[in-house]
């Protein structure tokens, strides 16, 4: 009897367990993408995502509806709007991660289901917020795109995505383990590696899905400057929170609830006032105001350090006339320190507020 309550105690514990496996291995629930028969080879005319309407397996409401957009061959057409608005989940029925539930999706006139899966993913690059790396060396995760490539290939695409500088500084370059999921990379070195990944497989049709929005604004430079040569002469299909990154794209879609609401280039969508002149005023004020508390910031630290610096000079120097003076300065140098750091906590929680309303 004690035995088998043991046993029972331990079905209890793993039971948690086996339902999470059984979760993930049912057919039931998953979109399994039926293989189409044409091999796909060249995009030459535009992609058109025709009419289309999405929900989620198992969900009743529209993600996407009657949405009609066309990509022409070699252009950059950006999605922009708010978070939930459908962007992300329009650019994973590119590579068939989903199947629309109205309309289709069509390159040169033919239906993407038609298209082999292995031969049409194989034409696409995704580039997205969120990098995936392996627990391998730099080499390893930037050749994952073709691991026949060669090491001058390699070199090539690392510094076509201004990734060659920093994998140079590491300290077994190229062969330097980075650890699961690049643990020992910052998040725009991450990016970069998924850049020149994705350059080395010099893909005809690119998905860039907000790649620069979790970045610091030195690292968003380096990956921004890296993805315009990435992009120049693709096919591009750019998912952006931040309008800065797609002021150049050839045609902008501003998308509210999973509707197409305005297009247009971002002076057409600029002149006409609408959707996308009150996304583009709210993001320049925010960042209007980051800039002027940085400048005051600044101004706040050059005014107390340079007084701060005379004080320890002096104190270095040993130009004090009586322990009293020299009390004094310390306390001063102590003040100033004091001030410089509460300045530096201003600047840290602006930033912060300003990440938290994005």
């Amino acid at each position: 009897i004690s035995q088998l309550n043991s046993g029972r105690s331990q079905f209890a514990n793993t039971s948690a367990s086996v339902e999470v496996v059984n979760e993930f291995l049912s057919c039931d629930d998953k979109p399994f993408m039926l293989n189409g028969s044409v091999p796909y080879n060249h995009l030459r005319s535009g992609i058109h995502f025709n009419k289309i309407s999405f929900s989620y397996p198992n969900h009743k409401n529209l993600v996407l509806q009657g949405v009609d957009l066309f990509l022409p061959h070699g252009t950059t057409l950006a999605l922009v709007g708010a978070s939930g608005s459908g962007k992300s989940t329009l650019a994973d029925l590119l590579p068939r991660f989903y199947d629309p539930t109205e309309g289709h999706i069509s390159i040169d006139g033919r239906d993407l289901r038609e298209f082999e899966l292995k031969s049409l993913r194989q034409a696409m690059g995704i580039v997205s917020q969120d990098t995936f790396l392996f627990n391998a060396s730099v080499r390893e995760n930037i050749a994952y795109a073709r691991p026949e490539a060669t090491e001058e290939e390699i070199v090539e695409a690392a510094k076509g995505a201004n990734a060659y500088e920093f994998i140079q500084l590491l300290p077994e370059g190229l062969d330097t383990q980075i650890g699961d999921r690049g643990v020992i990379l910052s998040g725009g070195q991450r990016q970069r590696i998924s850049i020149a990944r994705a350059l080395l497989q010099n893909p005809e049709i690119l998905i860039l899905d907000e790649a620069t929005s979790s970045l610091d604004t030195v690292s968003e430079r380096y990956v921004q400057a890296a993805i315009e040569k990435l992009s120049c002469d693709r096919t591009t299909l750019v998912i952006a929170h931040r309008l800065s990154t797609v002021q150049k794209a050839h045609k902008i879609a501003v998308i509210d609830r999973g509707q197409v609401v305005e297009i247009g280039s971002h002076e057409e969508l600029l002149a006409k006032g609408g959707y996308y002149t009150r996304l583009y005023s709210v993001q320049f004020a925010e960042e209007t105001a980051r800039d002027e508390a940085l400048i005051r910031g600044s101004y706040e630290i050059r005014t107390r350090l340079t007084p701060m610096i005379a004080y320890l000079k002096l104190l270095v120097d040993e130009m004090v006339d009586s322990p009293e003076e020299r009390d004094e300065l310390i306390r001063e140098s102590f003040h100033s320190a004091a001030n410089i750091f509460t300045t530096l906590e201003f600047i840290e929680n602006t930033i912060k507020r300003q990440a938290l309303k994005k």
